[in-house]
């Protein structure tokens, strides 16, 4: 193994010479406690390294062995259900081997070593395969059927593969390759972090990811295979807008990276998610989920290898024709490291002290998500969704780390302190907000729930536009100085902001709505509003349409169960007859 010697400690960066066989992102081992690192910069025979861990203690002239490899992950069964720190070692291996604090140099295989899978032949001997197709499963777990594939870069025939008991790091197929070559595949596979893996070709996004959330399914949705920006103030809900979003989107697996966020709230999932329910098949969330916890007290360089670590994993499982949601959590504290790496480098900085090339990272992050057809003779479709919280600081979004998301994201969900002082949750602003996706998805929503309901979601934001040019007037000179037509507008908005828009996340129903109940809920609230046009029409009074017993019903629709939708249909029938009833009252009095 080449050695070189340090020259320089700074921080998590170590400069060391005598490395002139290094390559830039090569992982080296720093000095004998043979902690991780990754080469970032060479200057003749000198390297700087980014080092994963702490390192306090290392001194001058201790030496840095090379590995020649690239930061890679492991691939392969038993990552479901898993919790890595931010360069795929896992936790609670480490808390059985160094008890409850991280030992330093501590170094342990991403996959167990010992477990045993039952692997389940698809192909035989004899038969040609060509990079990325299937030749048997794995049940992961009760929801994943994991796909062992052929490497990218391998294309052959078959020599020998049989069904049977094996580990990961076991040879279940041989494959004799077109350059005459025997080539081994066992149930695992390495692949280095920063180098995207490979598909056939990019498909346009034209079929929604459902998070259950309705102002984002409603008003602001993303597809599967889109690209999210959660970027928000202090309090205003990010957390439990990702953790909403992990628990309930229509993603067959769910990545979820706490990148430089608070120990607590990693806490929080590592706490609930066993305990949580998948709403789709009723079995705990986990059985669907890979965690990745790089808090906020972890080492700094290795938030960025956190990020590259998930969007890795979440590509693997794409290729097996899987939707996969990333969820990261957050990206600022990234772009943090990236900034505190690169003024140890000396570099010239850029906007706010980050470095140039921060807009290139993020922008590199978020192109690896979409929706492919992936390698393989089957023409398998899978998609990989990518959602990042972004924390500015002072919710100002003229910062540059949110800037340079929102030139490559497609859908900005923008959380407003204002919104969640008003105790309004998800505090996601309707008039701030937007989503690029919904011309691709207007063709899935009509054939879905129909033409009525692209309609009723146009003239629900209308209204809710309205309501906020009427705003200013009211402030002025008070509610009682609208016409009637104004008031009736303002009291609808109201009805779409609580009834609709107002979601409880810890309430057992209320936390998720499908898109049938969303359509019925929205259905009743433009039928009360057209009803009331035309009670207006008809000398009825703005107060008595307010104060119709109805309303509280309206109001309370939000907690009628999915399995009794059934319910909407009554509603329907009590809001057109009281209506009737007021039209009846007011001709009577006449």
């Amino acid at each position: 193994m080449d050695q070189g010697r340090i020259i320089k400690v700074a921080g998590p960066l170590v400069v060391a010479s005598n490395m002139q066989n290094a390559k830039i992102y090569d992982v080296v081992k720093v000095s004998d406690k043979k902690l991780m690192g990754e080469v970032i910069e060479m200057r003749g025979d000198e390297a700087s390294i980014q080092v994963y861990e702490e390192t306090s203690g290392i001194g001058v002239g201790e030496p840095v062995y090379l590995t020649g490899e690239p930061l890679s992950v492991e691939l392969g069964p038993g990552l479901i259900q898993s919790i890595y720190d931010g360069v795929q070692r896992p936790l609670e291996k480490i808390q059985e081997v160094a008890g409850d604090l991280i030992t330093r140099g501590i170094e342990l295989p991403g996959l167990s070593r010992d477990k045993v899978w039952e692997f389940k032949a698809t192909r035989k001997a004899g038969d040609k395969v060509q990079e990325g197709d299937i030749i048997g499963t794995v049940k992961e777990t009760v929801l994943v059927d994991h796909k062992i594939m052929v490497p990218p870069g391998i294309n052959g025939v078959i020599k020998k593969i049989e069904d049977g008991n094996y580990k990961v790091t076991d040879v279940v197929a041989v494959i004799e390759s077109d350059d005459g070559k025997d080539v081994e595949i066992t149930l695992m596979q390495r692949w280095p972090v920063r180098k995207p893996r490979p598909y056939i070709e990019k498909l346009s996004p034209d079929e929604p990811l459902a998070t259950g959330q309705r102002v984002i399914d409603a008003f602001f949705p993303i597809s599967k295979g889109g690209t999210a920006c959660v970027p928000g103030p202090f309090g205003s809900g990010k957390t439990v807008v990702q953790h909403q979003l992990a628990k309930w989107a229509d993603a067959q697996i769910i990545v979820y990276v706490g990148c430089g966020e608070r120990g607590n709230e990693m806490t929080d999932v590592l706490m609930e998610f066993p305990e949580l329910k998948d709403p789709h098949s009723g079995e705990p969330l986990m059985l669907r989920t890979i965690l990745i916890a790089n808090t906020s007290n972890m080492p700094v360089a290795a938030r960025e290898a956190s990020v590259y670590t998930g969007i890795t994993i979440a590509e693997y499982y794409r290729d097996m024709g899987y939707s996969v949601a990333l969820m990261a959590d957050s990206t600022s504290r990234w772009a943090e490291a990236m900034r505190e790496m690169s003024g140890r480098l000396e570099e010239m900085p850029g906007e706010e002290g980050y470095p140039a090339y921060m807009g290139t990272r993020i922008a590199e992050f978020y192109e690896r998500a979409g929706k492919v057809r992936t390698l393989g003779s089957d023409n398998r479709i899978g998609a990989l969704s990518a959602i990042g919280a972004v924390s500015p600081p002072g919710g100002d979004l003229s910062d540059p780390v949110v800037q340079a998301t929102l030139r490559v994201v497609k859908v900005f969900w923008s959380l407003e302190d204002k919104l969640a002082y008003r105790r309004h949750f998800p505090a996601i602003s309707w008039l701030t907000s937007y989503s690029l996706y919904v011309p691709n998805l207007e063709k899935y929503f009509e054939t879905k729930l129909g033409r009525i309901w692209l309609e009723n979601i146009n003239r629900a934001m209308s209204i809710l536009q309205q309501e906020a040019e009427l705003e200013e007037i009211v402030r002025l000179v008070g509610l009682d100085a609208l016409s009637p037509e104004n008031r009736l507008v303002m009291e609808t908005a109201k009805s779409i902001r609580e009834d609709f828009l107002h979601q409880n996340a810890f309430h057992e129903i209320d936390t998720y709505t499908s898109y049938d109940k969303m359509s019925k809920m929205m259905e009743i609230i433009m039928l009360f509003h057209d009803l009331a046009e035309d009670a207006l029409k008809n000398n009825v009074s703005i107060i008595d349409i307010s104060e119709l017993p109805v309303r509280e019903k309206i109001a309370r629709m939000k907690f009628i169960p999915e399995n009794r939708i059934e319910e909407f249909d009554s509603l329907k029938n009590e809001i057109e007859r009281s209506f009737k009833e007021l039209k009846e009252k007011v001709i009577a009095e006449a």
